[in-house]
């Protein structure tokens, strides 16, 4: 079985769009401060195939994470932050496999 996250990002334009953040900003501050910051909506996922790791998705102008229940906190901590980085545009390495992002 392959783990995955899926990232399905609206095109539309946001105010998300127009943040900036630097890669070590990003990935430094702690999660619960990164996502007060940035008024993201963090939900658990009615999702609990092991392979979902997580989607991001804009609603409303509002920015929101769905991750897998009883996903590791390491897990959901690299996943978030990979999903925060792809809707707002900061450039990171690749999430390591079995991981991948993917656009729906």
């Amino acid at each position: 079985m392959r783990r995955h996250d899926e990232a399905p990002i609206s095109k539309r334009t946001t105010d998300y769009a127009q943040k900036v953040l630097s890669p070590q900003h990003l990935l430094e501050t702690p999660l619960p401060e990164l996502l007060a910051e940035l008024d993201v909506t963090l939900d658990q996922s009615s999702i609990t195939d092991p392979r979902f790791t997580g989607a991001a998705f804009v609603a409303q102008d509002r920015l929101f994470l769905s991750m897998r229940p009883g996903q590791p906190d390491s897990e959901r901590d690299a996943v978030a932050r990979a999903l925060l980085g792809r809707v707002i545009g900061v450039p990171l390495s690749p999430l390591p496999e079995p991981y991948r992002m993917s656009e729906v």
